[in-house]
C-alpha cells in the first residue's frame, strides 16, 4: 500500500517529525518507509492519494466498558457521582445477555474507529446470564480492530462490604480459572498482535485483596498485563482508607499492582506519593477526562504525572459515564480540562495527541503502535481538512484537529487493512447493527424479554 500527498503526516516518531506532502509505504501489516511522497516508491497494489488530509498514527484507547453503550443516559444515573451511578446501573446490567455483549462491542468499536482509534482495550467485569469475554472477542474479530480484551471480575458483594449486589459477583476460584483459560486460548504475545488478554479485577470496592494478589501472580506467570480502577473520586479514596487503612497508591503497592505491566484507570485522586511511586515503577494511568467530568470526580493531575515520568494514555471509559466513544474528542477534552485545572500552558495540542498515540501504546505495553515509522504496525488514520470544522485553521492542521470540533475520519487502516474508507466502515454494516443495538438497549433498560 502506498499513501501519498498528505497535506501533513504526523509521525509521532522520536523526532516528532511532521512531514508536508508526506506518505507511507506499507508491506502487508508493516510500515516499510515514511517520508516525503517524492522519496517513496511510485506504485503499489493499493494507492491512497490523501491530498487535503492530515495523516497520523491510529489513536489508542486505554480504558472502556463497551457493554455500557447499551445504557447511555439512563435517567436514574444522569446526575449521580460514581457510587450512586453504579448502584443505579448494577440492577440493569444484571440483565445482560451474550448477544448484548457482542452487539455492544461492535457498536462501541465502530464509534471508536470512526473517531480515529485503531487499538482499544475493553474492561468487561460483569458476567450474568452466561455472558463470557469470548462473546466480545468473537464480535471484535468481525470489526477488525486491534484489541486488548480485559477479563474483569467482581467478587465482593454488598453482604461482604462491597458495592455491587451479591447477584452480580463471582466465585474467586472460578474467576482465576477463567482468566487462565482465556489467556491460554486467545492471548497473542507476538509483535503486531491483534488480540491480547488482560487480567483485570474491577476495583477496590468490588474485589478482595486475595483476588488482587492471585490475579497478579497469574498475569505475571503468563506475561500478560494487569488493569483495574484506582483513586477515581473522593468516595473511592475514603473506601480504601476505611476498608484497608491505606491510600489507593499504598493499596496498589502492597498488592504488587505497580510496574510497567500494570495500568490503572482514572487516578483522579492519586496523591503526590502515589504519583512519585507510579513514576518510579513505570505504572500506567488511563486518563478519562469526559467520564471524570460527567461524574464530577475531579481533574486528574496529568501534567504532574507526566512531569514525574508516569506513562499516561487516554480512555473514553464506558458510554454510560461518558455517553460517547469518540477518542479524538477525548484528546480535545483532555487538553482543555488540564487548562481549566492548571493554567493555559498545562497541555498543548501536540501533547494531548501524544497521550492518545505513543502514550497509550506505552500504557498498553506495546512498542509496535502509536507512531508512524519503519517496522511499526500499519495503523494510521486520515482526517479530511477540507471541512467547515477546520476552516480558518489550516495554518496549523495539528492544532486544528485538537482545538476545533472533533471530526470523524475519512480513512482508517488497521494492520494494513482499510477498515474505514470515505468515512464508512468496510467490515460491518452500521445501519442494521444500530437497529439491533437500540432494540437490545430498550429491552435491557426496560427489563423486557
Amino acid at each position: 500500500m502506498l499513501v501519498k500527498n498528505a497535506d501533513l503526516l504526523v509521525t509521532m516518531d522520536a523526532a516528532r517529525r511532521e512531514i508536508q506532502g508526506g506518505g507511507l509505504y506499507v508491506e502487508d501489516n508493516r510500515i516499510v518507509a515514511v517520508g516525503p511522497t517524492a522519496e517513496l516508491p511510485a506504485t503499489a497494489d493499493e494507492v491512497l492519494d490523501l491530498s487535503g488530509h492530515i495523516v497520523l498514527p491510529g489513536l489508542v484507547n486505554t480504558h472502556h466498558h463497551m457493554y455500557q453503550s447499551l445504557t447511555r443516559v439512563v435517567p436514574a444515573a444522569q446526575d449521580a457521582e460514581l457510587f450512586g451511578w453504579l448502584r443505579a446501573l448494577y440492577p440493569i446490567w444484571a440483565r445482560l445477555t451474550p448477544e448484548m455483549i457482542a452487539v455492544s462491542t461492535q457498536t462501541a468499536m465502530a464509534e471508536l474507529l470512526l473517531s480515529g482509534c485503531t487499538t482499544t482495550s475493553d474492561h468487561l467485569y460483569i458476567f450474568p446470564n452466561g455472558c463470557r469475554l469470548d462473546d466480545s472477542i468473537s464480535a471484535a474479530r468481525e470489526v477488525g480492530m486491534r484489541f486488548h480484551a480485559s477479563r474483569g471480575a467482581m467478587s465482593v458483594g454488598e453482604s461482604q462490604g462491597g458495592l455491587p449486589p451479591d447477584r452480580v459477583v463471582e466465585d474467586e476460584a472460578a474467576i482465576l480459572k477463567d482468566m487462565q483459560r482465556l489467556i491460554e486460548t486467545y492471548h497473542d504475545p507476538s509483535r503486531y498482535a491483534m488480540l491480547r488478554i488482560v487480567v483485570a479485577p474491577c476495583s477496590p470496592f468490588s474485589v478482595s485483596r486475595d483476588l488482587m494478589r492471585e490475579s497478579a501472580n497469574l498475569a505475571r506467570a503468563y506475561g500478560v498485563s494487569l488493569h483495574t480502577h484506582l483513586a477515581e473520586n473522593d468516595n473511592d479514596v475514603a473506601y480504601s482508607r476505611a476498608r484497608f487503612g491505606m491510600t489507593p497508591a499504598e493499596y496498589a503497592e502492597d498488592l504488587s499492582w505497580v510496574g510497567a505491566d500494570v495500568w490503572h484507570a482514572h487516578c483522579v485522586k492519586l496523591d503526590d506519593a502515589g504519583i512519585a511511586l507510579f513514576g518510579r515503577t513505570g505504572t500506567g494511568v488511563a486518563h478519562c477526562p469526559c467520564s471524570n467530568m460527567r461524574l464530577a470526580s475531579g481533574i486528574a493531575p496529568v501534567r504532574k504525572m507526566r512531569a514525574h515520568g508516569v506513562p499516561v494514555g487516554l480512555g473514553v471509559d464506558g458510554s454510560a459515564s461518558n455517553d460517547a466513544s469518540h477518542l479524538l474528542n477525548e484528546v480535545r477534552t483532555a487538553m482543555l480540562l488540564q487548562r481549566v485545572g492548571f493554567g493555559p500552558n498545562a497541555m498543548t495540542a501536540r501533547e494531548a495527541l501524544e497521550l492518545a498515540t505513543i502514550g497509550g501504546a506505552r500504557v498498553l505495553g506495546r512498542d509496535d503502535i502509536g507512531a508512524l515509522a519503519p517496522d511499526m504496525a500499519a495503523d494510521f488514520v486520515a482526517f479530511d481538512l477540507e471541512q467547515i470544522a477546520f476552516a480558518g485553521g489550516l495554518h496549523d492542521p495539528v492544532a486544528a484537529l485538537v482545538f476545533c470540533t472533533s471530526a470523524n475520519v475519512a480513512y482508517s487502516v488497521v494492520n494494513g487493512r482499510v477498515v474505514v474508507r470515505d468515512g464508512r466502515l468496510t467490515t460491518i454494516e452500521l445501519e442494521p447493527l444500530l437497529e439491533r443495538h437500540n432494540r437490545l438497549a430498550r429491552a435491557l433498560v426496560n427489563g423486557e424479554d
